[in-house]
């Protein structure tokens, strides 16, 4: 029974080795000492210094081996977004390894936001943002652009090194704020560099050094390591040009009317985060690809004019009743006094406590004495004030369906979009009624019969 048993494993094994070893060979990664890491890393310095140590093994043994489709990830849109980064660097005479540190602050996401607020790929905090004219409003966010924060993130970092004279000390001042930095320098015995007040440092600002360094390493090391996958197909920025608009327009729409993916029109403007430029928006630079730019410039009043009819009421009601919105408001700073507490502050001014919290990065409901608030208050209705007031809704006319002989027909009316009309109908798209119509762009007049239903 006993022979048996092992004739039958052997036999099982037998069959499933090749299997086993081809997907071994998937996901095999070379072994790598901790002396090859430091001399490979010592071949690929540069102006930062890529410190080894224990710490930094750590982060390296993160990226490459137990979070190996994280760093996978990153190599498929690295592409994206480090031409941008390498320009932008080069151009204000900055080291070229600084491009790295959009992995760890964003992962490389245009829009990434973290819990305190931080916001785009190099993850600036709103008023740090403002402070270097990165526009944020409930519509557009520059934290998002990739250029505008790239060059705004270049002058930040140019400025920290300046201030203390070292890249590492500059970089754990971009964590955490040149503040906590000279007070770990000060709490050291004011010692000069990273390592030597490591300990004086907050948590994350210890981990964030390291992690750059690591990051570096893995990927310049990426083949080494078997990180590249060639089933992912790599990202590239597409070749764009700007065109300047004005007004609202909907994003949505303005692509199908250029014929271009949505997703490609948002990679080259992130920035506008509600899908739509808002009313008011004068000569806003938009970028469009390339092979589209010069449709938009000659056809860009037609364009633009049933662009500007699609979804403004909805948004503008979406964008008063969001909590921490401030549209249509004006701003008051009000000071914490003895006794206050958050509820009673906001009932006063008649906003809600959430409000109150996403205003001020409140993570709790405690405040304290001499504190500032931020207070976001509707203004008085006035003749100027009155639109304040308006809850918007959509008053662009509805056509019912006509039904005749081969199939139920729209009639277009004036405002009326490609868009709208879909919205109108059950399981109806746009591409739907440009297949039922045989239109071969997103263009309609007041008066045209369209059919939606055979």
């Amino acid at each position: 029974m006993r022979d048996q048993f092992y004739i039958l494993l052997f036999c099982l094994v037998t069959v499933l080795q090749p299997a086993l070893a081809q997907e071994s060979d998937v996901e095999q990664w070379p072994d790598y000492s901790y002396e090859l890491v430091e001399d490979r890393l010592s071949c690929v310095e540069e102006h930062i210094p890529l410190v080894f140590n224990e710490r930094v093994y750590s982060f390296i043994d993160y990226f490459a081996v137990r979070n190996r489709d994280y760093t996978r990830a990153i190599l498929a849109k690295k592409d994206l977004y480090f031409p941008i980064f390498e320009q932008v660097l080069a151009e204000k005479g900055l080291p070229d390894e600084l491009k790295y540190l959009a992995i760890i602050e964003s992962g490389l996401n245009p829009n990434a936001m973290s819990r305190v607020g931080a916001g785009g790929l190099w993850q600036f905090m709103p008023l740090t943002g403002k402070s270097y004219k990165l526009k944020q409003s409930w519509y557009i966010d520059e934290r998002m652009n990739p250029w505008e924060a790239t060059e705004a993130a270049a002058s930040y970092l140019g400025s920290l090194y300046r201030m203390f004279g070292d890249w590492e000390l500059a970089l754990a001042a971009y964590n955490t704020g040149p503040g906590n930095v000279r007070k770990a320098i000060r709490r050291s015995g004011y010692k000069e560099t990273f390592w030597d007040i490591y300990n004086y440092l907050p948590r994350e600002t210890r981990s964030y050094v390291p992690q750059l360094v690591a990051m570096i390493y893995v990927i310049k090391y990426a083949d080494e390591h078997n990180l590249q996958d060639l089933n992912s197909e790599k990202r590239y920025m597409m070749a764009h040009d700007t065109v300047h608009v004005s007004d609202y327009i909907h994003m949505e729409t303005l692509a199908n009317q250029l014929d271009v993916c949505l997703e490609d029109l948002l990679t080259l403007n992130p920035q506008i985060i509600r899908g739509a430029i808002p009313e008011g928006t004068s000569n806003y630079a938009l970028k469009v690809p390339l092979d589209k730019a010069d449709s938009l410039r000659i056809h860009k009043v037609a364009m633009l004019d049933s662009a500007g009819k699609v979804g403004k009421a909805e948004l503008e009601y979406v964008a008063r009743n969001t909590p921490g919105s401030v549209y249509g408001r004006v701003k008051q700073v009000y000071r914490v006094r003895g006794g206050d507490v958050l509820g009673t502050i906001a009932e006063n001014h008649h906003v809600s406590v959430a409000d109150l919290k996403a205003w001020n990065n409140l993570s709790s409901n405690m405040i304290r004495v001499g504190q500032n608030l931020n207070i976001w208050v509707t203004p008085y209705y006035t003749a100027d004030t009155k639109s304040s007031y308006v809850a918007k809704t959509n008053t662009t006319s509805q056509s019912a369906p006509v039904q005749v002989e081969g199939g139920k027909y729209h009639l277009v009316q004036s405002g009326d979009s490609l868009w709208s009309i879909a919205q109108q109908y059950k399981d109806l798209s746009i591409e739907k009624i440009k297949k039922l119509n045989n239109l071969t762009s997103s263009n309609i007049k007041p008066g045209q019969k369209l059919l939606i239903n055979m």
